[in-house]
């Protein structure tokens, strides 16, 4: 069953690509005691993801975090490596902090893993966003299948003002 507004959100972990390389993050440490707003596309530098996703909440970080909002968080079922690199090319530094969730642990977890072998990708994550206030969901917006319309930058100003 996927993640419910009012559900605490699992410790599980992430890789996150440090200074010194890649290193764990734990769900404890990105949620408890602050106000996140995590969005997963399915895959890195695929079409809507790398045009319209992820440059919405580069482009509104600033609003965000003047929101009160004190991490802005991109989760994608690839590795560290191809997630450290698509930051890199979006200008996300300081902006979004990019979570590799390369085995989708983190996304099963949440209940909103996908079945893209269709697509050769595999199991990847659905495409949504998850506003979360010291640890609990307090909005869940999942995408139905190929649209993009309320995971994105804007639904999240809304969400979070």
């Amino acid at each position: 069953m996927a993640i419910q507004v009012g559900d605490k959100m699992p410790a599980g972990a992430f890789t996150i690509m440090t200074e010194d390389g890649p290193a764990a993050l734990s769900g404890d440490d990105l949620f408890v005691g602050k106000k996140v707003v995590l969005f997963s596309v399915p895959g890195a530098f695929t079409p809507t993801c790398s045009m319209k996703h992820l440059p919405g909440f580069v482009e509104q970080a600033d609003a965000l975090k003047a929101q009160g909002v004190d991490t802005i968080a991109c989760i994608a079922v690839n590795d560290v490596f191809v997630m450290d690199a698509w930051g890199k090319s979006a200008g996300a530094a300081g902006k979004v902090t990019m979570l590799a969730d390369g085995n989708a642990e983190y996304t099963k977890q949440l209940g909103l893993e996908l079945d893209a072998s269709g697509f050769g990708m595999g199991t990847r994550g659905q495409r949504f966003s998850i506003i979360v206030d010291d640890g609990v969901a307090t909005h869940v917006n999942i995408e139905d299948s190929g649209k993009f319309e309320v995971s994105n930058a804007e639904t999240a100003l809304e969400q979070t003002a």
